[in-house]
């Protein structure tokens, strides 16, 4: 299979060269996932604005599902980012686990968004009438559901990105699962 390297800013184009900048200054780097999307000359300015589009979702409720989208999509590198992403805003090691299991015992309303994006990742976005029934006695939404599915979404082309490049992992590794429940 063919290789793939993070290409570095002085080998991309000028608005991603300004992209890399204000990430930069963000995010005191250039994470290698969104380096590679500017292996082409749109991908990377049109992927962070779908990302960063306002939602109805909370920050919390948005790193449950790119966690449990990232397990169910075996992201390595998700699993990584997100696992210090979802740390940031104020999750546990045991909750991240938990959601990467596909479940959050410690919040009812967080547990049945977290088991909707399982089972709709899972099913290739075959929903399950008894998930999506619990999803709005939960108190979610029609905003909620299409924001979710958004959120799904995203997750998954950066996981096929990864899945396909390969490229390093710049996060200190999720521990798997396994490990984490033996």
């Amino acid at each position: 299979m063919k290789t793939f390297e993070v290409p570095a800013r002085e080998n991309v184009s000028a608005a991603n060269q300004q992209l890399f900048d204000n990430l930069t200054k963000k995010l005191g780097k250039v994470p290698n996932l969104y380096a590679t999307f500017a292996l082409s000359e749109n991908a990377l300015g049109s992927y962070l604005a779908f990302s960063n589009a306002k939602s109805s979702l909370k920050a919390k409720e948005k790193e449950a599902v790119n966690l449990v989208v990232s397990q169910v999509n075996e992201c390595d590198y998700c699993l990584s980012a997100h696992t210090v992403i979802a740390k940031l805003n104020g999750f546990t090691d045991e909750q991240v686990l938990s959601i990467r299991r596909g479940e959050a015992p410690f919040d009812a309303k967080l547990d049945a968004l977290v088991k909707l994006a399982k089972s709709l990742t899972e099913n290739r976005g075959k929903a399950d009438a008894a998930l999506v029934d619990n999803f709005f006695a939960a108190g979610y939404t029609n905003e909620n559901l299409v924001d979710a599915i958004l959120v799904i979404g995203d997750k998954t082309i950066t996981n096929l990105l990864y899945g396909v490049t390969q490229i390093p992992v710049d996060f200190s590794p999720a521990p798997s699962l396994a490990t984490a429940t033996a």
